[in-house]
Formats: C-alpha cells, sequence, structure tokens
C-alpha cells in the first residue's frame, strides 16, 4: 500500500489533499461528530452538538454556546502532526497545491502548508457582529474580556462571532469556490481523516476528474469503489512514511 501511494505521489504534479476530523484527533482533538461527542454534549447539556453550535442556539442562548464551544472546539495546546507536517513537506517540493479541510483548528498551517481553505472557517478568526472589528483566539478564551461566557468587542460592545460555520449558516462561497477549482485541476485526490457522508462538503470528490483519487481512512467510506487506492490505516504515519520515500 504505501509503496503503490508512493509511486502515486511521484508521479503526481498537481495533489489536492482533502480532509476531515480523522487528520486531527492525531493531535489529541477530540471528533464533537462522533459518539462519544455526542453522549458528552447530551450528558451535560442535554442537547446535541448540531443544537450547541447552531446559529439559531447561538443567537438565543450565547452564554451556554460560548462555553460549550470554548470546552469543546477551541484546543489551543493542539500541536501538528506527522499527517499535518507531511503535508507541509508535500507543498514545499512542488507536489500539493492545495488542502482543503473541514477542519477549523489552523493545524494545517501550523504545520507548513500555505494554501489552505477552510470550508468550516476557524476559530483563529473572530469579528464583533456589528462592527467587525478582529479578535483573536485568546481573546475569546480570556474571561476578563468577557461578560460570563460571551466575548463581547472592546470598541462598540457588540457580540464577537467566531469565523465558524455553525449548522444552519451557509459555506463561505468563495472558499468552496476556490476548493472546487483546486480539486477539479487536481491530477490527485488524497482524502484522509473522512467518512466522506457530511455535506455538502462531501460532494467535492464529484468535481474531481484527475487520475488518481487515494482514500485513506480507518473506516471505509462511500467512495471507496471509485478510488485508486484505499488504505483502512491512521493516516499521520502513512502520509509521513510516504512523503519521507
Amino acid at each position: 500500500m504505501i509503496d503503490e501511494l508512493i509511486r502515486i505521489i511521484n508521479s503526481s504534479y498537481n495533489i489536492v489533499f482533502f480532509g476531515g476530523a480523522g487528520v486531527s484527533t492525531e493531535s489529541g482533538i477530540p471528533d464533537f461528530r462522533s459518539n462519544d461527542g455526542i453522549y458528552k454534549a447530551l450528558t451535560e447539556y442535554d442537547m446535541p452538538p448540531d443544537v450547541l453550535l447552531s446559529l439559531g442556539f447561538f443567537k438565543r442562548k450565547p452564554e451556554i454556546f460560548f462555553e460549550y464551544y470554548k470546552k469543546n472546539l477551541i484546543h489551543l495546546d493542539a500541536k501538528p502532526n506527522k499527517a499535518h507536517l507531511a503535508l507541509g513537506r508535500l507543498e514545499a517540493r512542488g507536489k500539493l497545491t492545495a488542502v482543503v479541510t473541514q477542519n477549523i483548528d489552523g493545524l494545517h498551517q501550523m504545520g507548513g502548508s500555505k494554501n489552505v481553505f477552510e470550508v468550516h472557517g476557524s476559530v483563529h478568526r473572530n469579528n464583533c457582529m456589528d462592527c467587525g472589528a478582529f479578535y483573536d483566539t485568546g481573546y475569546i478564551m480570556d474571561t476578563a474580556n468577557c461578560d460570563g461566557f460571551v466575548p463581547h468587542c472592546k470598541i462598540c460592545g457588540g457580540i464577537v462571532k467566531p469565523d465558524v460555520v455553525l449548522y444552519q449558516e451557509s459555506l463561505n462561497p468563495d472558499v468552496m469556490q476556490n476548493a472546487i477549482d483546486s480539486i477539479s485541476n487536481a491530477d490527485t485526490l488524497i482524502v484522509g481523516g473522512t467518512s466522506l457522508v457530511v455535506y455538502p462538503a462531501a460532494g467535492f470528490l464529484d468535481y474531481f476528474k484527475g487520475k488518481n483519487l487515494v482514500l485513506i481512512n480507518k473506516s471505509s467510506t462511500p467512495y471507496d469503489k471509485q478510488a485508486s487506492l484505499v488504505i483502512n490505516r491512521p493516516i499521520g504515519s502513512i502520509l509521513d512514511c510516504a512523503v519521507r520515500a
């Protein structure tokens, strides 16, 4: 399997990587959509994550939203793992042209990737809903700047909202178009750490017209039969070995 992945990488000139939560779990970031994450939310809040992280709930109960958000979606101590670092090296070699990610943690950029399309946004960008002023994640986490759990703008007093796509919100059309264009032009698409069941992001694969579709995921996906190569192992060690070769 590794030898075939190495061959595909060496013969490719325009590789795009599309990844999901499984890429970040190897950095110790739990997947809030997992059974454990859903159980934790139901136990503590009596609501599933898709309610707690919805736009309607954010507007109705911002204090509870931010309590859950800070505890479960912000992981400032997380570091890039072998997968992030391998993709950074692959971009530096001129092989990887873009990373399309469903993750919001910024670890791809920390791992060395520069052309990253974050389809669900990022915890590292936050803006006042009234005046648009920018705030970093440190401000969101600093309770000295908050009324309870809710961060307010130092300029106008408006609520500061994370640049994260919540349930009931539309994906950023510019980010989506850039991701689609990159995947459409790729000769190889490596997909990792995602079950490919969350839409609309999973629909990105429909735009791929290249030669090699590589799926690296611990479990099977609906696209396995369409793939050139399927590897059901942890993505970090696989990419690390393949890129180091």
